[in-house]
């Protein structure tokens, strides 16, 4: 007889608790388990058995339940119960843990459907669907920080959503990205165009150099730009489209020029970052910039604008560098000269050097904002003339995987 799967209900409710068990009762494979005196009576019997359900309901005091759960338990569905779930709240679920999303009241088939796809799970293996996001880092400047931003959003990525995330740096000239993370990777990108017939998840992985004990992968500009001068175009496409389908997260240091590999690079982008500072120099080609955007056909949330070395007291304001450029300002990172210097000196990244600090909390919530925005923005796009319940079913689907 094959082992039953665990159900635990932790709800003030004790109506839900009673309508949940009366569902469970006509679904084989389950069984609920019952009477915990505290949450860590709940944690502990999750972390024991082998396969369980946790069916939380959100509008209670258990977020930290769910966190150490999500955690440590990794046989663990974790199923959030709200009333009217919208997208906000269905993000944060996600970076709690949660697996899956339940509207209150609970509709008998919405839950036996659930509870079918869970068990299914189990047997399978939890597959999310493909859900890559590629961020390119660009500016037609030098000297205003690109690298510094790419390095810095790539690392909080991994550190935020725990999921594997790949650095790339395309900077053929003069790529800093290995230095500025004190790396001296055993292999580089010529080496990974050599051998485009191999490559896959497990030989990306393996020849990629991991950041110390994170997820962060990184892959280093050649050592000879004469190397990058036999990368053709169409190598490069096949080599995203690999990287696609081996990592949740690509954040790309581009070149600070139009050339065939770096539109290339631009186009294969779910988003692009473009980075200016706030003098009359720097917009005037971030101005450019956005023109030829423009003409690329690029949509205008595609394209992003993140002001580096901001300082309140700028002489140009945000609100005339947004005039000028007929555009809203994205994000801005705050100047921070020392902290910045210290950490490219030591090739330590600045939420390693100074987490509290001013700039390192910037890149911290640039990525979770990233990760976020990128995501609705592709929903927001696909469900643009449907209803929100329906742009909240649709989020749920492509982020667990839900058939409707």
């Amino acid at each position: 007889m094959a082992e039953k799967i665990s159900v635990v209900v932790v709800t003030p409710n004790k109506r839900l608790k009673e309508l949940i068990s009366l569902y469970l009762g006509e679904i084989v494979d389950f069984e609920l388990l019952d009477e915990f005196s505290d949450n860590s009576e709940i944690y502990n019997t999750l972390s024991a058995v082998s396969k369980s359900v946790l069916l939380a309901d959100m509008s209670a005091p258990i977020y930290s339940l769910i966190e150490d759960v999500a955690a440590d338990c990794p046989n663990c569905c974790i199923v959030g119960i709200k009333e009217n779930p919208d997208v906000n709240f269905i993000v944060k679920a996600v970076r709690l843990g949660v697996k899956e999303i339940l509207s209150y009241p609970v509709i008998k088939t919405e839950f036996s459907d659930l509870m079918k796809r869970i068990r299914e799970s189990f047997i399978t293996g939890y597959q999310k669907p493909g859900k890559c996001k590629m961020i390119s880092v660009f500016s037609n400047k030098g000297g205003i920080g690109k690298t510094s931003v790419a390095v810095n959003l790539a690392y909080e990525l991994a550190q935020i959503t725990k999921e594997n995330v790949a650095l790339i740096d395309l900077n053929f000239q003069f790529g800093d990205v290995a230095t500025f993370m004190d790396l001296q990777p055993t292999f580089d990108i010529p080496y990974m165009f050599s051998n485009l017939g191999a490559l896959n998840k497990d030989f990306l992985l393996s020849t990629m150099e991991k950041y110390k004990n994170t997820s962060l992968y990184v892959l280093a500009d050649p050592p000879y730009f004469k190397q990058a001068q036999r990368i053709s175009t169409k190598q490069l496409s096949l080599f995203f489209e690999v990287l696609k389908g081996s990592f949740s997260y690509i954040v790309v240091d581009t070149e600070a020029n139009f050339d065939a590999k770096t539109v290339t690079t631009l186009d294969y982008s779910d988003m692009v970052i473009l980075v200016t500072v706030v003098n009359l120099p720097a917009l005037r080609n971030c101005q450019r910039c956005l023109e030829l955007f423009d003409k690329l056909g690029y949509e205008n949330d595609k394209v992003q604008i993140l002001v580096n070395r901001y300082m309140e007291n700028d002489e140009i304001t945000v609100d005339e560098a947004e005039e000028l450029l007929k555009k809203n300002i994205y994000w801005k990172i705050p100047n921070n000269y020392f902290s910045l210097m210290a950490s490219i000196n030591k090739g330590i990244l600045l939420s390693e050097l100074n987490p509290s600090s001013n700039v390192a909390q910037s890149f911290k919530e640039l990525a979770i904002h990233v990760a976020d925005s990128v995501f609705r923005n592709r929903l927001i796009k696909r469900f643009s003339n449907d209803s929100e319940e329906r742009l909240n079913n649709a989020l749920r689907s492509w982020v667990y995987g839900i058939t409707k």
